[in-house]
């Protein structure tokens, strides 16, 4: 038997996050399997081959998008060629849903069988792009316990897989209280994965630290800094809002930010989500363009754009979004929390307590058997005498 090949889309960092550990449990399933696709280095260090760097298409916002058009018009050619010419046995898109519709298009019309991992949050805007998913998609593989039943109820075939952030962080892990008023409590600041949210989020975040700092002195900021980031991006802010700050760049992995850190203020995304299972309290922030907003909030159909959020149904995290996520209110809410260590030391316990709403750890693992199941059902299905394949 020939070894399977297989095409990954994933079109942001966590994207290819969540995408090296699928490869990884792919290879363990079948190590001849053939992976390639969109991603970046977290892919590729598992052995995916990457015929597009996916931190050339990341953006955020509606009409962020059109400054990349180019770039991405380039990679969907690339895509379309290597699904045309390599036919692999299976299509695996990773969220990044307006790309991924698109190639999941291509791939319907060459028979390929498509399984989705980490839906679009179609459940929040957009709830008619379901009909397009029912169309085009053969499996949602989803990770959110709710997105299961609400995929259920529009007919699409679906398993919910339980969260891949829980094979990164132990389910005995309990982290320790921070005092907050230690020599130097420390904040961390995460300005996001993409270079928008970065030039848009880190001067903010920068001065609601300056705020912060004059009414709290002797605080430590830690700014986190993705590896889709170049680091003199983030020390050219830094020269223009970061003053005096007591403030250092920590490259790579959060983890340590997390454990160090009191209070976070994050860009909204799946970090925050990360921070709510290390137990660290976090205040959510959201800027777009203006018409990006305008558009988002007449589609928008959920009562929070944070994960634990939505998962715990109640405000665990506050939530600066727009004309709010503006220095003054950001230090106020963060001065608040830490003026509040009572009330803090519970928020961790409740924060904690998401992790039993997601499901258990080997998410990846359960996916690479939805894939190969797909595979061998599309295999039999291929070999039927009733089976008509395009030439």
């Amino acid at each position: 038997m020939s070894p399977k090949k297989i095409m990954i889309i994933a079109g942001e960092a966590s994207g290819d996050m969540h995408g090296a550990r699928l490869v990884r449990a792919i290879k363990k399933h079948s190590p001849d399997a053939f992976v390639f696709g969109v991603g970046a280095n977290a892919m590729q260090s598992e052995g995916a081959r990457i015929i597009v760097d996916s931190r050339k298409l990341s953006v955020v916002g509606l009409t962020e998008v059109i400054s990349k058009l180019p770039t991405i018009y380039r990679a969907m050619g690339s895509v379309k060629k290597y699904l045309q010419r390599l036919r692999p046995n299976l299509l695996i898109l990773i969220d990044f849903p307006d790309f991924n519709f698109r190639v999941a298009a291509v791939a319907k019309k060459l028979s390929i069988p498509v399984l989705y991992y980490i839906s679009p949050q179609i459940w929040a805007w957009r709830q008619n792009r379901v009909k397009k998913i029912k169309r085009l998609v053969d499996h949602m593989a989803v990770i959110l316990p709710f997105e299961a039943s609400f995929y259920r109820k529009h007919g699409v075939p679906v398993t919910f897989v339980g969260h891949p952030l829980l094979d990164r962080i132990p389910p005995a892990y309990a982290r320790p209280s921070k005092p907050l008023d230690s020599e130097k409590p420390i904040i961390g600041l995460l300005p996001g994965s993409r270079e928008k949210e970065v030039t848009t989020l880190l001067p903010i975040m920068l001065q609601a630290a300056q705020r912060i700092d004059h009414s709290r002195p002797a605080v430590k900021f830690l700014v986190s800094c993705s590896t889709s980031i170049k680091e003199d991006l983030l020390e050219d802010i830094f020269r223009q809002y970061a003053g005096a700050l007591d403030v250092s760049i920590v490259k790579g992995p959060v983890e340590p930010i997390f454990k160090e850190s009191c209070v976070l203020v994050g860009a909204s995304g799946t970090v925050t989500l990360e921070a709510a299972l290390h137990g660290t309290p976090t205040v959510i922030v959201y800027k777009v363009s203006p018409l990006s907003y305008w558009l988002g909030k007449r589609l928008i159909k959920v009562d929070y754009i944070g994960i634990a959020n939505l998962i715990a149904k109640k405000q665990l995290m506050p939530e600066l979004i727009q004309e709010d996520a503006s220095p003054q209110p950001i230090a106020e809410t963060v001065i608040r929390m830490v003026s509040e260590p009572e009330k803090l030391r519970q928020l961790e316990k409740e924060l904690l307590g998401v992790r039993k709403l997601l499901g258990g750890a080997g998410a990846s693992d359960r996916v690479a058997k939805i894939a190969f199941d797909l595979i061998q059902r599309s295999e039999k299905k291929s070999s039927s005498p009733e089976r008509t394949v395009p030439i």
